[in-house]
């Protein structure tokens, strides 16, 4: 699908367009199958007519509800290892074969995707939004700051180099995955960053989060779209030692997914029955309406009372220092004739 017309009332702003948010379930801990259904569900959403769909929180290759990895205060199970190990061979690279596949799928859609994965960098794996465009491109990576509760023990933590709001063609575009949403500092330098189309993927279904997409979309003068799974116990692997229970119509994760305008109004959703596609026409220029009494950036902030400083170099464990030169040897003078 062709990115839409410049509005004619601002050759800035992209005329209207329909956003989408998918709520379904991956085929849990199975790339392959989950990226095939990936590539129905963008089909489905971009013969909808939407331009943008965002999916949700670890999509691919699960988010392992209900799994205490055999963990306890002062100790750890070799069965709970042993389940880490298969979360592990069950995420992505960055870049990596999957990471093609769904530029492949954002292209043959025609859609600008953000996807929530699992990603794996060495023996760490991390709770991860990647972004394409619509021609296939990818844009980049955001990888949760903060793991929340128990998802501490499995999933390592971002830094602030992987905090990009991108310029699209549909919009100035950035991630905030679940409870991040919950950082007052990290929603304002997004807001800082002027974003425009605010994409949550979560895994909370609560009562409580409607609420919360409402307040971030009013306090940042921003579209929200926010995915979240629907699950059942049936849509895990049947040796799953899950919590939850073995009932395969336990529901695990009931959805709530949303799509909210700058001025707190919800345009679709919540939905709570089932896996859905829910779309929503987006228009920029309400963006700049609402701006008119409040701009927590802008007009609205007091930068002479309260500001943010935003570290964004990227933090590793090991440094290398370029090495020193090899010493050269000493010559002895020739000897005199």
């Amino acid at each position: 699908m062709s990115p839409p017309a410049v509005s004619p009332f601002h050759p800035k702003v992209p005329a209207p367009f329909t956003a989408a948010v998918v709520q379904a379930a991956p085929v849990s801990f199975d790339v392959a199958r989950t990226l095939d259904k990936t590539a129905d569900l963008a089909t489905d959403a971009a013969r909808a007519g939407a331009a943008l769909a965002v999916f949700p929180e670890a999509f691919i290759s699960a988010y392992p509800r209900g799994l205490d990895f055999g963990a306890y205060v002062g100790a750890r199970t070799p069965e709970g290892r042993e389940q880490f190990r298969l979360y592990w061979e069950s995420a992505i690279e960055v870049p990596g074969p999957a990471v093609e596949r769904l530029s492949a799928i954002a292209r043959a859609s025609g859609l600008q995707l953000v996807i929530g994965v699992i990603e794996r960098d060495g023996g760490t794996l991390y709770c991860t939004v990647l972004s394409f465009a619509a021609d296939g491109t990818y844009l980049g990576k955001h990888r949760k700051l903060m793991p929340t509760g128990s998802e501490r023990l499995i999933w390592g933590y971002g830094d602030g180099s992987t905090l990009p709001v991108y310029e699209t063609p549909l919009g100035r575009l950035g991630s905030v995955i679940c409870w991040e949403n919950y950082m007052p500092l990290l929603r304002a330098a997004m807001y800082g960053k002027g974003v425009e189309l605010y994409c949550a993927p979560t895994a909370d279904g609560r009562e409580t989060w409607l609420p919360t997409m409402r307040h971030i979309a009013m306090e940042g003068r921003c579209f929200v779209l926010s995915a979240n799974q629907f699950c059942r116990r049936s849509d895990y692997p049947a040796t799953y030692p899950s919590h939850l229970g073995d009932d395969p119509s336990t529901v695990f994760s009931r959805g709530g997914s949303c799509i909210v305008d700058p001025m707190g109004r919800v345009l679709a959703g919540p939905d709570f029955e089932g896996e859905a596609l829910l779309t929503a026409e987006i228009d920029l220029r309400e963006i700049v309406r609402a701006k008119f009494d409040f701009d927590p950036v802008g007009h609205y902030a007091r930068p002479d009372v309260l500001s943010l400083t935003v570290r964004q170099e990227m933090r590793v464990a090991v440094t290398f220092t370029p090495a020193p030169p090899a010493p050269v040897p000493e010559v002895a003078p020739a000897e005199p004739v």
